[in-house]
């Protein structure tokens, strides 16, 4: 039977998801984060599952993309970079984004991250037509499993008295002591080999303190460290210097290229990078310069799960790592980088993954990790099912908020925990 594989209808559905108070250099994550949830069906009735950032910038985008792909094929992902959104950078402020992290933020790299979701969804529907998974679609899986490392954040015990919240059963983890209780917790609950802490938020000797304490406790297994640009050239060679016999590879220590260049010089310690090199115009002058030795994909803002392939290939040519960077995400985002992941040559390093301090989703069943590992379905598209009663209640705390919590603000959020915190200037130590 021949398919109607034509986009008859597209679905935007933001949604507000529940956050603990994860801290970062530039503040501390609010109680509920957006998220866009993409739906692309097909005249046949398949329907493509996409996710991305929910923020108001991004709805400005994804809502007249949307209009214009009724009528079109879901086959025809290429024509879909070819739509011109309108966006130029005079919509952007040119700092370092501070939902994301991920380096300065540019009119590419906002409209790649809505045009992800579209070609996830499209992907999604592509496999459920043709009874494949994701991974059969962009050339077979290479592994059956895809290996994610534990997330460790700095973090108080709650939200601010009186801000609405969800439940929040991890703790506090303000010092080492406290950082390798939520490593061992993580272990506990998924399993997970490796361990990433998020740095820049005390000083660096406190960081430092915190690294040790992990190696202790986990002697042998793979270590990072990510203060997201909050170090000086200094600062970094120094923390290299102290943490060069425990660490897998340290992640953004200092921003833009030159700086990383002149890290990479003066250590034995890989660098790696979500912040430097978060487009294809931005590789050459990194890899030219060995600014850095991991580069940390993000399907998100690469613009989809064929591009984040092509970054891979680029990275072999150069002889670089390839991992993966995440963000706050939902359950398709999940399926999504693992179906990629699963795909990539050389995949040395465990991936990141937010996931495990997602309370919520809109899936009717949510991804598990065994062993720290996330195995690869087979069934056809993502593998994965939309709840409806799930995403409706999410968009309507979307809907009922008064607009304080539709566009994530690390800074705004800590002056509430405490008043008169300002965002540090960089390098902050």
């Amino acid at each position: 039977m021949t398919r109607d594989l034509t986009i008859a209808e597209v679905r935007l559905t933001p949604i507000l998801v529940a956050d603990p108070p994860l801290l970062n250099t530039q503040g501390v994550h609010q109680p509920y984060t957006p998220r866009l949830i993409v739906e692309i069906v097909t005249a046949d009735g398949i329907t493509g599952l996409g996710e991305t950032y929910g923020d108001t910038k991004y709805l400005e985008l994804a809502r007249p993309l949307a209009a214009r792909l009724t009528g079109r094929s879901v086959m025809d992902v290429n024509a879909l970079f070819a739509i011109d959104l309108g966006v130029d950078d005079s919509r952007v402020d040119g700092e370092v984004d501070a939902g994301g992290l991920r380096g300065v933020q540019s009119a590419d790299k906002l409209r790649l991250s809505v045009l992800s979701a579209f070609e996830v969804a499209c992907l999604d529907a592509q496999g459920k037509a043709l009874g494949l998974p994701v991974h059969a679609l962009l050339g077979g899986k290479l592994r059956d499993a895809v290996e994610y490392s534990a997330y460790l954040f700095y973090k108080p015990a709650a939200h601010p008295a009186g801000v609405p919240a969800e439940p929040d059963d991890w703790g506090a983890a303000l010092d080492p002591a406290g950082v390798v209780a939520q490593a061992r917790e993580l272990r506990r609950r998924h399993g997970f080999g490796s361990f990433k802490l998020k740095g820049g938020v005390f000083p660096p000797d406190e960081e430092i303190a915190a690294v040790r304490a992990l190696a202790e406790a986990f002697p042998g297994h793979p270590l990072r460290l990510d203060p997201n640009g909050a170090w000086s050239v200094e600062t970094s060679l120094k923390v290299a210097k102290e943490l060069g016999d425990v660490l897998e590879y340290l992640e953004d220590p200092t921003l833009g290229t030159p700086a990383m260049a002149e890290v990479a010089a003066g250590t034995d310690v890989p660098l790696a990078t979500n912040m430097c090199v978060t487009t294809f115009g931005e590789i050459k002058d990194a890899f030219t310069r060995d600014a850095v030795q991991v580069v940390l994909s993000d399907h998100h803002y690469w613009g989809g799960l064929r591009n984040t392939r092509e970054l891979a290939a680029i990275c072999a040519a150069f002889g670089v790592g390839i991992s993966m960077h995440s963000n706050t995400h939902l359950g398709i985002s999940l399926a999504a980088m693992t179906q990629v992941a699963a795909t990539v040559p050389g995949l040395h390093h465990a991936c990141d993954s937010h996931y495990p301090w997602q309370s919520e989703d809109v899936l009717t069943e949510r991804p598990g990790f065994t062993d720290g590992r996330v195995v690869v379905p087979d069934a056809p598209g993502l593998g994965v099912e939309l709840d409806r009663d799930e995403l409706a209640r999410l968009h309507r705390r979307w809907a009922e908020d008064d607009g304080s919590l539709r566009d994530r603000d690390d800074a705004a959020a800590m002056r509430v925990a405490e008043p008169g915190w300002r965002q540090p200037v960089m390098p902050r130590w």
